[in-house]
């Protein structure tokens, strides 16, 4: 037995030594074939002899059994965001602010910024024992079983002392396009990018599914009783425990040198298979670092520069309208292929038609585009200069384009809408807004999949869906299809009829009520009969206005909707909830927020969240009852407007202060 043990730890040792080979240093020694035999040896023997199994094996990457949620971790020590800089400018004033505090001069380290997620990883005793988000900075999930899916990622390493490392989780640019070329095919909704589709992945309750993503990771920091003394010199031996460390950073002896390896890699950063948004700039020395600390949200000895969004000039080859589920018509810019930010853009919204005329875009117009926030296309700027004479005006549709119907113009509003509620376009909108993640999340019904259900007849609308199965025999038989594929969205279809009021309420697509609305409705009552009743008498809640109201009204007031509905019942979906939610009170409960700018410490969705799960109320505007407009970076004329109508107005460090 000890000769099966010693095999076994050999397997291992050689397995591991080929993974770091391949996936860290990309200088493989062995050739897939001769992989797979040795990894085909070790699972046999631990199969066969499982008590000498060891924690890290190769085997494990290929993610355990699905989780139910992820449990929360603390951070012993807390993920602080860092302070963006935008200008050279503010790089030097950063640099005056060190050489102030510390009394010398310093050398720097310059750090690509990946454009990842970051994570914690914690090592006992040699080994990988957990690894979490950075959450709040405070708190994250605990995504161990996914993390251990990254093959980048080491499950042992050459010391016994317990540390943690910190780095960033990424996708590569090849593998962002596979993922998303399959979604394709399956008619899932799209990743806007690398890093949303990161983030997607660490989500999957399902390892197994993760283990498909190829995740990968580089680590930028740890934290040691006894090591080096200088960030350079920590990164160095964080590459000696064989973790995967950027080979791009740069030891500078000033500021300036830091600057010119900004320039370097602003033109340079194509080239990479990995998207960066920017460099992160450290002070070199360890114990300058601890000296200077952190503030209550950031720390004090980094800065992250952040790269001016990437513009490409392309052509407008031609304006189409799309309709949407509520019949709201969109133009979209049709262009000429262009690769901006890591991915090819062929497609950009206009928004709406007065978007166009303040542009002034005309087919066949030369012009800049660039990703809002590195994601959604978006035409910044016509060049005029190059107009050749046969261009050629947009103007809005009289009719919609989809079923003919003449289209009408809300005077409290820029939307055009087509006011049809059976044209094909809006109907195959609203099923697929049904069938969506934060809907009714039938898994494997994406676009494609309902453009053709539609096509074919098999749905004419929403309720349809909990139908299919009497189409079976028809379904299995569509080329692309299968009984596989057939029998996984009919399950999903059963499993959605237990779906929460507030997905259902969000699902049915009534104009103006997103998933907050849907929450607070849930929250107040408890089932579709009682808000139906209620909303004839007055709904009386706070954070649902006279527009919300009668959008509402207006739904249950239709004979159609009323029969959708109906059918549902018969077909076993749950519309209602045994009790209201409680909300514990909070000093937070009962008061009106209005976010304004960008925030540090939390995304636009975060904050909301954890305003609502305080019974706070979250508002897009500011009103007299507003009680607080919490400010971030960059705010907009809200700031103006709150201090003419006296709300007052908090930082984001406040509101942390009242967050505790």
């Amino acid at each position: 037995m000890e000769r099966i043990k010693e095999k076994i730890d050999r397997l291992c040792e050689i397995l591991n030594y080929h993974n770091y080979k391949y996936y860290v240093e990309n200088s493989p020694e062995i050739t897939d074939q001769e992989y797979d035999n040795l990894y085909k040896q070790l699972v046999d023997l631990e199969n066969k002899y499982p008590q000498f199994k060891r924690i890290d094996s190769p085997t494990q990457r290929v993610g355990g059994s699905p989780l139910e949620i992820f449990k929360t971790v603390n951070h012993g020590i807390p993920m602080l965001s860092i302070d963006n800089t935008y200008s050279k400018e503010e790089i030097k004033e950063f640099d005056k602010r060190i050489q102030k505090w510390l009394d010398h001069k310093s050398e720097y380290v310059g750090e690509l910024k990946i454009d990842g997620v970051a994570v914690s990883l914690l090592y006992e005793n040699g080994f990988f024992i957990q690894g979490a988000t950075r959450g709040d900075g405070f708190h994250g999930d605990d995504i161990t079983e996914n993390l251990k899916t990254v093959k980048s990622l080491p499950l042992s390493i050459p010391i016994k002392e317990n540390i943690e490392v910190r780095g960033e989780i990424y996708i590569k640019k090849i593998d962002f396009e596979n993922i998303n070329s399959k979604r394709s095919l399956t008619g899932e909704i799209l990743f806007a990018n690398p890093r949303n589709a990161t983030a997607g992945s660490l989500k999957l309750l399902d390892p197994k599914e993760v283990a498909g993503r190829n995740l990968n990771l580089f680590v930028y920091a740890g934290f040691l009783s006894n090591g080096p003394q200088t960030q350079w010199e920590l990164l160095k031996y964080l590459e000696k425990l064989k973790f995967p460390v950027n080979p791009v950073r740069k030891l500078a002896k000033d500021i300036e040198e830091i600057l010119d390896f900004c320039d370097e890699w602003e033109e340079k950063k194509k080239t990479l298979p990995y998207n960066i948004d920017g460099l992160v700039i450290k002070i070199n020395s360890l114990d300058d670092q601890n000296f200077l600390g952190v503030t209550t949200k950031s720390v004090r000895w980094m800065v992250a520069y952040k790269y001016p969004p990437e513009q490409a000039p392309t052509v407008v080859e031609n304006i189409t309208v799309q309709v949407g589920r509520t019949g709201t018509l969109t133009p979209v810019a049709i262009l000429s292929p262009v690769f901006i930010s890591g991915t090819t853009v062929s497609r950009a919204t206009l928004h709406n038609f007065d978007e166009i005329e303040r542009l002034d875009v005309r087919i066949g117009d030369k012009v800049f585009i660039e990703k809002s926030g590195e994601i959604i296309p978006k035409i910044i700027k016509v060049i005029k200069e190059a107009r050749k004479g046969t261009e050629k005006k947009f103007l809005p549709p009289l009719k919609c384009p989809v079923c003919g119907s003449y289209v009408v113009k809300d005077q409290q509003e820029v939307a055009i809408r087509c006011p049809n509620v059976s044209c094909p376009a809006q109907v195959k909108e609203r099923i697929i807004h049904f069938a969506c993640r934060d809907a009714m999340n039938i898994e494997g019904l994406g676009e494609k999949i309902i453009n053709m259900f539609v096509d074919k007849g098999f749905i004419s609308d929403y309720a349809d869906i909990y139908n299919l199965k009497d189409h079976y025999n028809a379904l299995i038989s569509i080329e692309g299809l299968g009984e596989k594929s057939v029998n996984n969205i009919l399950l999903s279809v059963q499993e959605s009829k237990k779906r929460p009021l507030k997905n259902l309420i969000y699902a049915l697509g009534i104009r103006h009520v997103g998933i907050h609305i849907s929450e607070i409705l849930a929250n107040k009552f408890t089932s579709l009969d009682e808000i139906k009743e209620a909303v004839q008498k007055g709904l009386n809640i706070p954070e649902i206005g006279p527009v919300i109201e009668k959008s509402i009204k207006d739904f249950f007031e239709n004979p159609e909707n009323i029969h959708l509905l109906e059918k549902m019942k018969k077909s076993g979906v749950n519309i209602k909830q045994e009790k209201k939610q409680q909300i514990t009170t909070t000093i937070f409960s009962g008061k009106r927020f209005v976010i304004t700018g960008a925030l540090k410490n939390f995304s636009r969705s975060e904050i909301i969240e954890f305003l609502k799960q305080k019974g706070a109320y979250v508002s897009e505007s500011l009103s007299g009852k507003t009680d607080y407009l919490i400010v971030g970076e960059n705010p907009g004329s809200k700031i103006d407007k709150a201090k003419k109508i006296r709300i007052k107005t908090i930082t984001e460090e406040e509101f942390l202060q009242m967050k505790g």
